[in-house]
C-alpha cells in the first residue's frame, strides 16, 4: 500500500514545487515514509519482539529543517558519496574542478547535490510497493561531466527489507557513487546512544584519513585495531580508545572494505543489534565498502529530531555502501568511472528482524 501527503513547499528553479511524502506500508504492518526531495527517507517503522512498532531512523517534522540543517539525513547522495580532495580529479586527460563544499573538499556531491534536487516519481502499489524515483544530473552539474540519467527504485518487501536500486547510464565518462544517508537507532530515533548497539561487518580492512577525513592512499587491515567488527561488538566497546584515526573523526567515520567474497550479487554484510528491543538489520548489499558513521556530529541544537527530540552526538548511526571516498585520486582504490555505454547498476537492503 503506498499513501501521497504534501509534506511542504519549496521554491526551485524560479517556481513553487510541491514535496510530498510517500508512505509504503507491507502487510506484516512495517512503514516506510520518503520524500520526493532528495529521496529522503523520514520514517522506517517496525516492531520489536514484542509486536511494538517504532521509527528507527533520524529525521525532522518539517521540510524547512531538511532544506536548512546539515547531516543529510536519510537522503540519496550523489553523484559522488563521501569526499573528494579538494574537488578535483583528472580523466580522460582532462582535469576537473567540483564544487567545494567541506573543508576545501568536496562532499556527498557538492553545494546542491543529489540530496537537495526534486526527484521525479512513479508509484509501484502491490504486495512489495515500490517508488521509482529519476533525476537527470546535467553535463557540468556541480562540475561533473556529462549526462547522467539516474533511476533509483526504494522497495518495501515481503522479509521486511527496504530495498535500494540505484542505476544511471551517462553520455560522458564521469564517476559515480551513489548511496544512502539514513540514520539508524534499533532503540528508536530517541533511543539514546547507540554504544550499546552490537555491530557486525564483514570488514577486512579500512582507509585511514588526514586531518580533512581524505583518505591517505592507505587500505589497512583492521585486525588488532578498533576498526575490527569481523566477530561483532558493541559500538561503543573500542570509540573512546586513543586511536589516531578514531581521534581525528571523533568516533567512527571511516570507510570499510568488505572482504572479497568473488560475487557480485547482493550479499549479507553486516548485522545490527539491540538486545534492549530484539530488532536486528541486516545489510545486504553488491557495494565493495560500507561507510561507518557513528553520528558523531549530531549536536546542532536548532535542528530537533521528530517530535521535539534534541539531537546528540552518537545517538544515531550510518551505514552508507558505496566504493571508496577519492578512488579516482589513489592508485589501488575502486574503479569509480562510470563509461558510456554502461550502466551503474547496484542494490543494497537493510532488512529487519527480531530476536
Amino acid at each position: 500500500m503506498i499513501t501521497k501527503t504534501l509534506f511542504g513547499v519549496i521554491s526551485a528553479d524560479g517556481q513553487d514545487r510541491d514535496v510530498f511524502a510517500y508512505t509504503l506500508q507491507n502487510e506484516a504492518g512495517m512503514r516506510v515514509k520518503i520524500l520526493n526531495y532528495g529521496g529522503t527517507v523520514v520514517e522506517v517503522s517496525v516492531p520489536d519482539r514484542n509486536g511494538i512498532f517504532s521509527d528507527v531512523v533520524g529525521g525532522y517534522d518539517d521540510l524547512s529543517s531538511y532544506l536548512q540543517a546539515s547531516g543529510y539525513q536519510g537522503a540519496l547522495v550523489g553523484r559522488f558519496g563521501n569526499r573528494i580532495a579538494k574537488g578535483r580529479f583528472f580523466l580522460d586527460g582532462r582535469e576537473y574542478v567540483l564544487a567545494q563544499n567541506k573543508n576545501g573538499n568536496h562532499l556527498h556531491g557538492g553545494i546542491c547535490g543529489f540530496n537537495a534536487k526534486i526527484w521525479d516519481v512513479t508509484e509501484r502499489d502491490g504486495e512489495e510497493p515500490e517508488l521509482v524515483l529519476h533525476l537527470l544530473s546535467p553535463d557540468g552539474d556541480e562540475g561533473y561531466p556529462g549526462n547522467l540519467d539516474v533511476t533509483v527504485t526504494y522497495s518495501l518487501t515481503e522479509k521486511n527489507g527496504l530495498r535500494i536500486h540505484y542505476e544511471a547510464t551517462t553520455d560522458r565518462n564521469t564517476p559515480v557513487n551513489l548511496t544512502n544517508h539514513t540514520y539508524f537507532n534499533l532503540r528508536g530515533y530517541a533511543g539514546g546512544s547507540v554504544h550499546s548497539l552490537h555491530l557486525t561487518l564483514d570488514a577486512d580492512a579500512y582507509l585511514p584519513t588526514d586531518e580533512t577525513m581524505i583518505p591517505t592512499g592507505e587500505i589497512r587491515s583492521v585486525e588488532g585495531t578498533p576498526f575490527d567488527f569481523r566477530e561483532g561488538k558493541t559500538v561503543g566497546r573500542d570509540i573512546g580508545l586513543p586511536d589516531a584515526d578514531l581521534i581525528r573523526g571523533c568516533g567512527y567515520d571511516h570507510c570499510m572494505r568488505f572482504t572479497d567474497r568473488g560475487t557480485n550479487e547482493p550479499i549479507l554484510r553486516g548485522t545490527l543489534y539491540d538486545q534492549e528491543s530484539g530488532r536486528v538489520m541486516e545489510l545486504y548489499t553488491d557495494q565493495p565498502c560500507v561507510q561507518f558513521y557513528s553520528g558523531n556530529h549530531l549536536n546542532n541544537p536548532r535542528f530537533p529530531m521528530k517530535g521535539g527530540c534534541p539531537q546528540s552526538p552518537q545517538m544515531l548511526l550510518c551505514l552508507e555502501t558505496e566504493a571508496m571516498p577519492d578512488s579516482m585520486n589513489h592508485e589501488g582504490f575502486t574503479d569509480c568511472i562510470l563509461r558510456v555505454g554502461q550502466r551503474y547498476d547496484s542494490i543494497t537492503e537493510y532488512r529487519f528482524s527480531v530476536r
